[in-house]
């Protein structure tokens, strides 16, 4: 409504004073301090598009007015035709033998022959005469007409022997000099001369002056005339460059004004990179304060991102967009961090273009630092509501639920633990982010315990979980990670002995050198059945055996009795054969059988030890 109202003022040309209305009426109304603001932004805008308005009336007026006057001055021919008309006409009219007329240069101060009419001496045409010097010379300093009947022995003005000798090669005798004035300024003589001894009239100085006057005026409309072409060429030139300035701010707001509503939208880095390919063409690509690639929008395969990188390392520096061939960059940083830093491949890129680009870059900033404040605050919730888990301060599920529905996490399914060790040496605090960031996306919580990242994830495999998060987070920070985990757990208000367990998976993983894997407890066989919370022999007998028991129950075989033999009688087949009461060859196969359902591993020392206990276990059962 008030731009509205602005608009009204602009369109019929209201004073200043009836801009200030929407303000007095605002705090008359008891607006905020923000609103009052806003408003005398507004203003101030207004304000500023009237007085851009006024500017453009009064050149438009001058436009006019040097249109009329190049319409006046249509019938002037060119100026050395009209000069050689009037030196001619002079010649003519005077019954002389040479007419001449002489102008004045500005810069070196003197008067130089511009056009003759009956010369015979190239010297002559080709006389500069100082000021004072000559008759002519004394005529420019004078204002005043001269005449000479006889120059060469005419006393009154300074000779100078390169004029005189001049003058005596063209043969003249007599000369009559007129000014050429423009108001009180002269810019030259008008000279008729004889070859022999020549009285001049009174009428002859009064017609040569008024040709003179017709010089001058041709000469000055000349100056005139090229003054206002001139003029026009610079008007047309800068109403080019004001149209041209006004597409660009109006396409630089366009482009400000898309790539905002999309942060305010909730927009992400792609909707705004696809904006920019839009607005400016050619393909995109942005990358974080490591310049790796976190976005694009169209971005060639055939691209390498170290070109990126050192393009983005130049635009950092020079604070601006930069080029690099066909890559046109622009960095913005908060502090001396750099948040956020576009890369733009295609051709060429206009001045104007360039500022929207960095324009760009700035609004992805802005919008990485929100996700940013948004991701670290739901992290310090997420983290607390786990601390308090994991040290039991929250036991009534009512409460539990009310503080996991408001950050998504559902406290009815069952849920897996992980404990994260990370070496010695990587980015603790990166490393922390993309744990945070990875239980945001999974609808999970995460927390850091001592120097333990601690992950509770949706799930019900446990190994499976901690060797995605070994896998991603030590991809991400390129180098090993080590995840244990433990569960599933059903009752999120007794998750210290999950956690507990978890601990002690991760620390077996790197007594076992499996430093960079994951796994869960029932994965680590009879250490996984010592170290577990439940000591679940069921569990560890359905990893060990499991599938050679279910062959036996289903074919009526005995897998398992032939591994126990093979076992009692020292890995012999003979041995087994006998005990059995079976054929060497059949051993043979059953072994084969076992290898095919347990893996080709299963004889290994680590493995047979896994493999005798489990059979004990079994016969205990």
């Amino acid at each position: 409504m008030t731009t509205g109202f602005y608009l009204e003022l602009l369109a019929r040309e209201a004073p200043v004073v009836e801009f200030e209305v929407p303000i007095l009426e605002a705090r008359a109304a008891g607006a905020t301090p923000e609103t009052i603001a806003e408003l005398e932004r507004g203003k101030l805008a207004a304000l500023q598009v009237r007085a851009t308005l006024e500017r453009r009336a009064r050149r438009e007026a001058e436009l006019s007015a040097l249109f009329e006057t190049a319409g006046d001055l249509a019938g002037l021919r060119d100026l050395d035709a009209v000069l050689e008309a009037i030196v001619r006409r002079a010649r003519r009219l005077l019954n002389a033998d040479v007419s001449y007329m002489t102008l004045h240069d500005e810069v070196r101060g003197d008067t130089f022959m511009r056009v003759t009419d009956g010369s015979v001496s190239a010297a002559f045409q080709r006389l500069r005469l100082p000021m004072g010097a000559g008759l002519g010379g004394l005529v420019a300093e004078t204002a005043t007409p001269y005449t000479s009947g006889s120059y060469l022995a005419d006393s009154r003005f300074r000779h100078r022997t390169d004029i005189d000798t001049a003058v005596g090669e063209e043969g003249i005798v007599s000369i009559l000099g007129v000014p050429m004035r423009l108001g009180t300024h002269v810019i030259g003589v008008l000279f008729a001369a004889h070859r022999t001894d020549h009285p001049f009239a009174q009428e002859e100085v009064v017609l040569l002056s008024s040709l003179a006057a017709h010089a001058a005026v041709a000469i000055d409309n000349a100056r005139l005339l090229a003054e206002t072409r001139a003029a026009l060429d610079e008007l047309s030139t800068a109403n080019e460059v004001i149209q041209a300035r006004g597409a660009a701010v109006e396409r630089a707001a366009l482009a400000h004004d898309r790539m905002t509503g999309l942060v305010v939208r909730g927009g992400g880095l792609e909707d705004v990179g696809r904006v920019v390919v839009d607005m400016l063409g050619g393909s995109l690509f942005i990358l974080d304060s490591a310049d790796q690639m976190i976005a694009s929008v169209g971005v060639p395969a055939e691209l390498r991102l170290a070109e990126a990188a050192e393009a983005a390392l130049a635009s950092r520096a020079a604070g601006r967009t930069v080029q690099r061939g066909r890559l046109w960059v622009a960095s913005a940083a908060a502090g001396s961090e750099t948040l956020a830093t576009l890369v733009l491949l295609r051709d060429d890129l206009p001045a104007t273009d360039q500022r929207i680009l960095e324009r760009a870059a700035l609004v992805t900033a802005l919008l990485r630092l929100i996700q940013r404040t948004g991701a670290e605050a739901e992290g310090r919730v997420r983290g607390e509501l786990l601390d308090d888990l994991l040290s039991e301060r929250v036991t009534d599920p009512s409460s539990l639920a009310a503080r996991a529905s408001r950050i998504g996490v559902d406290p009815a399914v069952p849920h897996v633990l992980c404990v994260v060790r990370i070496t010695d040496g990587a980015p603790r605090e990166r490393a922390a982010f993309w744990a945070s960031s990875h239980a945001s996306v999974e609808h999970g919580l995460f927390t850091i315990r001592g120097a333990d990242l601690v992950l509770l994830l949706p799930g019900t495999h446990p190994g499976d979980a901690a060797r995605r998060v070994a896998r991603e987070l030590g991809g991400s920070l390129g180098s090993p990670v080590t995840a244990g985990a433990s569960g599933p757990v059903t009752d999120l208000t007794s998750l210290r002995p999950a956690h507990a367990e978890a601990a002690r998976c991760a620390e077996a993983l790197l007594a076992l050198d499996r430093t960079g894997d994951g796994a869960g407890i029932t994965e680590l066989g009879f250490v996984g059945l010592l170290l577990g919370n439940d000591h679940n022999v069921t569990g560890f007998l359905e990893t060990t055996l499991g599938p050679i028991l279910a062959y036996d129950a289903k074919r009526g075989t005995e897998l398992v009795q032939t591994l126990e033999a093979y076992f009692g009688s020292n890995a012999s087949l003979a041995k087994t054969a006998e005990r059995l009461h079976i054929h060497v060859n059949t051993v043979t196969q059953r072994l084969d059988r076992i290898a095919r359902l347990l893996g080709p591993a299963w004889h290994s020392p680590d493995r047979a030890l896994e493999l005798q206990l489990a059979l004990r276990l079994h016969r205990l059962r």
